[in-house]
């Protein structure tokens, strides 16, 4: 998506632009892809970000202006409402703060004023991901908020649909996934992922930009510290005057033969398993309406690589039926993310690994099932994807979604013309890799 919004705002200025992708597919970790005759989202649970149309500020509107599209062209429906659901506990919210306000003053009294102080400190920050990391969001949540099992609460939607830290994130990221989640709010477009995916693409090729298919680079050479040329898997030479690289920080590294600097910012070790549920109806007539369902079985929440395959004590129930259609999507959907690890899945021999992708699916919905109604009866197709999966399409080391604990903030690397953006760069989801994609092209890419 990072990479893909860089070119058509390159694109715009009469840049000559070519983007090379390795996959059949644009779109990285937020792609589509065909089984049978369904059509199944990759990456995406929901567009963060929200805003109404009409809306003057915000990561959407600034990116529908940068890339001259109109709110139209998305699509969006708005969540119908989500939850944080913990032991004996759980919170409502919305696309407005208000409803999250109000749960917290019914449900924990006594942190309502920490909240909306903490709030207060979050409004107007850089939304750009190009400010400072500022030390630990626990830190300052808990300055704030005294109760252990609500600041638990508040980050488990961060982590999981943000987090590239253990346990924690940097304030400056906290920052971002606070206020697309929590003050504006989870959206999806009437066709899924590939609406923008295929909205982008026509723009980028309407522009004159080239998109390249099916092509790996194996190795970028650079000279008296710039990038000179990329060479190809097949051996093609390509020159340009700037590179941008949507690929990751390690493995941009990697493929500069740079690899004290690759080790500068290690790679990820978060990798998350995602099972994928088609229903014979709609997931409301068995009495599941909400849009998203986070969820932990203890007060204590886990963000972190768990020691087995999987770790099922946490979740995300995501229903894409579950957003404000007019008229209902035409097959019910369920699909749930946990964590996993990666070099547990990759120690298994073909066979474990296709028996283990079963165990789990299983497992996985039995955990589930304890938080929304249980739909497994009404289930007539099924999918799952893997670590192993996302680095096979992806290219990401550990099959990494968030890519570095560290980000790169200021999309900078060692080499004058070769820039980074996308996840690593320290901007993560839809509405973030475009943002992404947007301001690095703007900040160094069209300055001259």
């Amino acid at each position: 998506m990072s990479g893909l919004a860089a070119g058509v705002r390159l694109a715009q200025y009469d840049k000559k632009v070519c983007i090379l992708e390795k996959h059949s597919m644009v779109g990285g970790m937020n792609s589509f892809y065909r089984q049978g005759k369904r059509n199944f989202d990759v990456g995406l649970h929901a567009m963060t970000n929200y805003a109404p149309k009409g809306a003057k500020t915000g990561p959407l509107v600034r990116l529908l202006r940068h890339l001259r599209m109109s709110w139209d062209e998305l699509s969006l429906r708005q969540q119908l409402g989500s939850s944080i659901a913990f032991p004996d506990v759980s919170l409502q919210f919305d696309n407005t703060i208000g409803m999250l306000e109000s749960e917290i003053r019914d449900k924990f009294p006594s942190q309502i004023d920490g909240f909306r102080s903490m709030v207060a400190g979050l409004v107007g920050y850089d939304q750009l991901g190009l400010g400072n990391s500022g030390g630990s969001a626990r830190d300052y949540v808990k300055e704030h908020i005294k109760d252990p099992l609500l600041v638990e609460m508040l980050f488990c939607p961060l982590f999981y649909y943000g987090g590239a830290r253990e346990k924690d994130m940097d304030f400056g990221q906290f920052c971002i996934m606070f206020r697309s989640i929590f003050l504006e709010g989870f959206a999806r477009p009437f066709d899924g992922v590939r609406q923008i995916l295929l909205r982008l693409l026509k723009k980028f090729k309407m522009l004159g930009g080239e998109l390249r298919l099916r092509t790996g680079v194996s190795r970028i050479v650079t000279r008296d510290g710039n990038a000179e040329k990329i060479i190809l898997e097949d051996g093609t030479e390509l020159r340009a005057r700037q590179f941008l690289s949507s690929a990751g920080w390690p493995e941009t590294m990697k493929l500069c033969q740079m690899e004290q600097e690759s080790r500068e910012l290690p790679p990820g070790q978060l990798g998350f398993i995602e099972t994928i549920s088609v229903l014979d109806c709609q997931p409301k007539r068995l009495g599941h309406t909400k849009t998203i369902v986070f969820f932990n079985d203890s007060e204590r929440f886990s963000y972190e690589r768990p020691d087995g395959l999987v770790d099922v004590r946490s979740g995300v129930i995501c229903s894409p039926n579950n957003f404000d259609y007019k008229e209902p999507l035409a097959e019910g959907m369920v699909r749930i993310t946990a964590l996993a690890n990666y070099d547990r899945w990759r120690g298994l021999n073909d066979e474990q690994y296709r028996l283990e992708k079963l165990r789990w699916y299983d497992r996985t919905l039995a955990s589930a099932v304890r938080f929304v109604p249980d739909f497994r009866a009404n289930v007539i197709e099924t999918d799952m994807f893997t670590p192993l999966t996302i680095q096979r399409f992806t290219g990401r080391v550990n099959g990494a979604i968030y890519g570095t604990a560290d980000k790169k903030y200021d999309g900078l690397t060692p080499l004058k013309n070769l820039y980074v953006c996308g996840t690593d760069q320290g901007m993560v989801g839809i509405v973030g890799a475009i943002v992404s994609g947007i301001t690095i092209a703007n900040r160094y890419l069209l300055v001259d």
